[in-house]
């Protein structure tokens, strides 16, 4: 296990050597762990994280809702059409994550454009879904 971590780290570190955030176009940095997704916007210029969110401050309920209605979705969905792409689980939680980080940037930072820092991450699945909620929500990467 330590060799995968260290493996992503190094990942990491490539891809910070290129990648940078500013006061006007910050950082969507991503972290994931087995249970939870994060998202931060940093500055680096001042060393500031200017914004988060978590899928700890979704509420319960709401991921309820969400799932409630992804799977009554899907049911309908599936009858429908086979090939359609469905959101759901911890998938759907980081898209809701995205949809977020997106609205804190725009309503209280006045931020549209930013730079995705998937940290290592394979681009799929939870990350790629926090992205898309992303773009969804307004920004532009």
């Amino acid at each position: 296990m330590l060799i995968k971590q260290q493996k992503r780290l190094k990942r990491h570190r490539r891809v910070r050597a290129k990648i940078s955030g500013t006061n006007k176009v910050p950082r969507l940095c991503v972290f994931r762990s087995a249970k939870h997704i994060y998202a931060k916007l940093i500055d680096d210029e001042k060393g500031m994280t200017l914004a988060s969110a978590s899928d700890r401050e979704l509420t319960s309920q709401s991921k309820r809702k969400r799932k409630a209605k992804v799977s009554r979705e899907t049911n309908a969905k599936q009858k429908r059409e086979t090939d359609a792409k469905v959101l759901t689980g911890k998938v759907a939680i980081a898209y809701e994550v995205g949809k977020l980080i997106a609205k804190k940037a725009k309503e209280g930072l006045k931020i549209e454009k930013v730079v995705f820092d998937r940290a290592g991450y394979k681009y799929h699945g939870k990350v790629k879904a926090l992205a898309e909620g992303a773009r969804e929500g307004g920004l532009i990467f």
